[in-house]
């Protein structure tokens, strides 16, 4: 099997669920290609629909969001780990229950939208706790929560992102918030709702009636793994969180089905590829595993890697991947031609 998709990659789903941060934007700006691709993507009538762990911002001003970037998205498309932990809390809890917000103005919304009453003190004697990202939350917030919690009250989770990209790197995201009360408190949220949990990614196709859709986010450990929890295939981009390194590191749980340096890959074969396949070992040489695909080689003996030979450097990070994944730690690989180097430092896998 070819470790490169045949036609469209696209054209093989009927939906598509895209994450937003280091997907779609960073904080407010649009990734270069992203308007272009969901636009290409409206033309060709394909089903989108976005899936975001950010609580910050209700569906409806996601789209409007959207919208300003020249992005065609309607607010029925959008769905956000706020609306998912307002409805949780809604099964769990009698109308008119207070509830202690931790976060955004966003997440309060969503809270009385399901009938529930949003409070700011553990002496309002709150039945639950619910905390997501806001960017103004700070220790006297979560010290009421730690109060609400220790008293009884439920505690849940938007998300456990621990960041959030932006155009000046990671920046803290909810996961550490809920990090320093999980310190404090010494134990972990009653329940979290966002990704990896596969109910985001179910919402999506149940809504779009897909039976085959395909998922793609910029992070390992929430959009590729609840895509996998959630039964789909995914397609990592390298424009957010997750690196190539982090991919050679990854858990099964977490290895997506394509990688792809950016959207162009749903739709130009030679930017994207399929992991897993095509990349067999070649032997072992005195010693030395030996992997080849595509023209690139790739030798590992101990803690020494070389990568020899030319191609593109997707499938130069497929090559590595095949030997990680197969049980063969890749240490710092040193280039062996001048095509590797160059695919090296595109991949950001060298000194």
């Amino acid at each position: 099997m070819s470790g490169t998709p045949a036609g469209s990659l696209v054209d093989a789903y009927d939906l598509v669920i895209f994450d937003l941060d280091g997907v779609i934007y960073l904080i407010d700006r649009p990734i270069a290609g992203a308007v272009e691709a969901v636009t290409r993507l409206h033309a060709e009538q394909k089903s989108l629909a976005y899936a975001t762990n950010n609580a910050s911002r209700r569906p409806a001003e996601v789209a409007d969001l959207l919208v300003g970037m020249g992005v065609n998205a309607r607010p029925d498309e959008v769905l956000t780990s706020s609306v998912a932990a307002a409805a949780a809390l809604a099964e769990r809890l009698p109308v008119g229950a207070p509830v202690l917000v931790v976060g955004a103005e966003a997440l309060r919304a969503e809270v009385r939208a399901v009938g529930l009453v949003p409070v700011e003190r553990a002496d309002q004697s709150p039945d639950a706790v619910v905390q997501g990202y806001g960017p103004q939350v700070g220790w006297s917030d979560l010290a009421e929560a730690s109060v609400a919690i220790r008293a009884g009250a439920l505690w849940v989770a938007t998300n456990t992102d621990r960041t959030l990209p932006s155009p000046r790197g990671p920046l803290p995201g909810n996961g550490s918030l809920v990090a320093a009360l999980r310190t404090a408190l010494n134990r972990d949220p009653d329940l979290v709702v966002g990704k990896p949990e596969p109910a985001l990614f179910g919402t999506a196709a149940r809504q779009a009636g897909a039976e085959r859709p395909l998922a793609v986010g910029d992070r390992l450990d929430t959009d590729i793994e609840g895509a996998a929890r959630a039964g789909m295939d995914s397609l990592l981009v390298l424009t957010g969180v997750s690196s190539a390194a982090d991919l050679l590191a990854a858990p099964p749980s977490t290895r997506p089905t394509y990688v792809a340096h950016d959207l162009r890959g749903l739709f130009d074969a030679d930017s994207v590829v399929r992991l897993g396949v095509g990349s067999t070992p070649a032997g072992d040489q005195a010693g030395t595993l030996v992997v080849e695909a595509d023209g690139w080689r790739l030798s590992l003996s101990g803690q020494t890697a070389e990568l020899t030979g030319a191609g593109r450097s997707l499938h130069a990070l497929r090559l590595l991947c095949a030997a990680a994944w197969s049980g063969h730690p890749v240490p710092r690989v040193r280039p062996g031609s001048e095509a590797a180097g160059t695919a090296l430092r595109e991949l950001g896998l060298s000194d």
